[in-house]
């Protein structure tokens, strides 16, 4: 199923995002020659600055802007396997004390950052980049350290002790640097020689403990530790003489120190050879083929180079790639003609499950894609991706009324999923339910950090059904929830 988007706004320039954006770019703390028994007892530290419950409230209400003012992703197979691949590092991470939410970024540019409330934002330019899905790993193990590691909390404890005029100048800058890197670090050096450096090296020393515990969880993960080192030697290597290097080098500094020390990190475990991993290969296919900012004919391009050399799972992916490019160019019978053998050969492989149902749909087989959806349920019944394909493929299809008792389950379990409520909207507005399709753009819009306009949506809703219904009391509850919601964010 293809991505759900929704019109963006400007970014809205709240307190919040004002100290959020400082932080983001500021990850930092610890000796740069601390060893990993030197680390400081998680705990305790920043505790007087910053309690968990206090970061989870400032990671919500960051990422409520973020899918205000960024091009988030929400492609529910990219967020299967990026929210798969992060938590099989989380559960070999020291030190868990929040959830995570792992999210993908619609930028050609090479980035990756982490925030509060364990947040970690991956730029799809990673895939453009990344050669192996251990490498992609080592990226986003590094920045599960920063969260692990509460380096933003901490670096807010070593800020309070600045002067005012100094941290003003430098949470002004920071905040750039998040949003427009190069203009950010320009900023930095406006401000005091001495406060700039001191940031600088700060986040130096933060950067090489995230990767030796970035290098641990690897390990105990199972990916090669080889590529951090390799990954981060590479980019190095291709930006050195860039004018603008990409943002990732910009808000994570890679001197050679810092790559030898990943080097000699990673020389401390065996050799380990993994798998190439398939579903890396076609997330990456997937990526190239809808979210790189290629026309189809440069698409198709990539993918017949590629194809010259590939064979195995990489030949896979090749073609998969190529499907996707004839289907979004309507040519549906190339597209089928290329991803059927794929079908067959792995029959409950998600990916293909759910570019044949968009091709079924595409073509008014709706019956096909319906029956294919509701088999490959019965082994899967809570898959995301599978239900909100078959959501989408009763709507298609016109049966907005079982559209809609999948997904008032769904959102249910899935509250913080766009295409969830969006797609609910769909469902009640073809069953002529005007108030159902308000509440439900309503929730949309409070997870864009939108109040106002949910808030305004929940109380026409509640005013088109009867007064003293349940829907009534159901919608001025959710009013009340809302108010509250708006106010603690406006506090932040």
């Amino acid at each position: 199923m293809k991505m759900i988007t929704f019109s963006k706004r400007r970014f809205v320039k709240k307190p919040v995002c004002l100290l959020l954006c400082a932080l983001l770019s500021t990850a930092a703390v610890s000796r740069a020659d601390a060893s990993l028994e030197d680390l400081p007892e998680i705990g305790t530290t920043a505790a007087a600055t910053l309690t968990i419950e206090k970061e989870l409230e400032y990671g919500d209400a960051y990422m409520r802007l973020l899918r205000a003012s960024k091009p988030i992703i929400n492609d529910p197979l990219l967020a299967e396997y990026v929210k798969d691949l992060g938590h099989r590092l989380v559960a070999n991470a020291q030190d868990v004390r929040t959830p995570f939410e792992f999210f993908l970024i619609q930028n050609r540019e090479v980035n990756a950052f982490a925030f509060f409330g364990g947040h970690v934002a991956l730029h799809s330019g990673l895939f453009l980049h990344a050669q192996s899905e251990s490498e992609l790993a080592s990226v986003m193990a590094h920045e599960i350290a920063h969260i692990t590691q509460r380096h933003l909390a901490r670096s807010m404890e070593d800020q309070a002790k600045k002067s005012p005029a100094t941290m003003a100048a430098l949470i002004g800058s920071l905040m750039l640097a998040i949003a427009a890197p190069e203009a950010g670090i320009a900023a930095m050096q406006a401000t005091t020689a001495a406060s700039v450096q001191g940031q600088i090296n700060y986040t130096r020393s933060n950067e090489m403990e995230a990767d030796r515990i970035g290098i641990a969880t690897l390990a105990k993960a199972g990916f090669d530790v080889q590529a951090m080192p390799g990954f981060f030697g590479r980019l190095a290597d291709q930006y050195r003489y860039a004018s603008t290097p990409p943002a990732m080098l910009l808000t994570h500094p890679l001197p050679e120190s810092r790559i030898a020390d990943t080097r000699s990190r990673a020389a401390q475990y065996p050799p380990r050879r993994v798998p190439v991993s398939e579903s890396y290969l076609l997330a990456q296919a997937r990526i190239i083929a809808r979210y790189a900012n290629l026309d189809s004919r440069n698409a198709l391009d990539w993918f017949n180079r590629k194809g010259k050399e590939a064979h195995g799972a990489s030949k896979m992916a090749v073609n998969y790639g190529k499907a996707l490019v004839y289907m979004d160019s309507g040519k549906y019978d190339q597209a089928r003609e290329l991803l059927m053998p794929l079908l067959q050969a792995e029959p409950g492989n998600r990916f293909f499950i759910d570019s044949a149902t968009d091709l079924d749909v595409f073509q008014q087989r709706y019956d096909s894609a319906i029956n294919r959806l509701q088999q490959a349920l019965k082994s899967n019944p809570e898959n995301a991706v599978l239900r909100l394909n078959l959501a989408h493929a009763y709507l298609e299809a016109g049966r907005a009324k079982d559209s809609l008792s999948l997904l008032s389950r769904f959102t249910y379990d899935n509250p913080d999923d766009v295409n969830g409520w969006g797609m609910l909207a769909e469902a009640y507005a073809g069953i002529g339910r005007r108030d159902g399709e308000l509440a439900a753009r309503a929730e949309v819009m409070a997870l864009r950090g939108d109040w106002e306009k949910a808030i305004q949506n929940y109380i026409q809703a509640s005013q088109m059904v009867d007064v003293g219904s349940l829907d009534q009391a159901r919608y001025d509850a959710r009013i009340d929830q809302l108010r509250l919601a708006r106010s603690r964010f406006a506090d932040l």
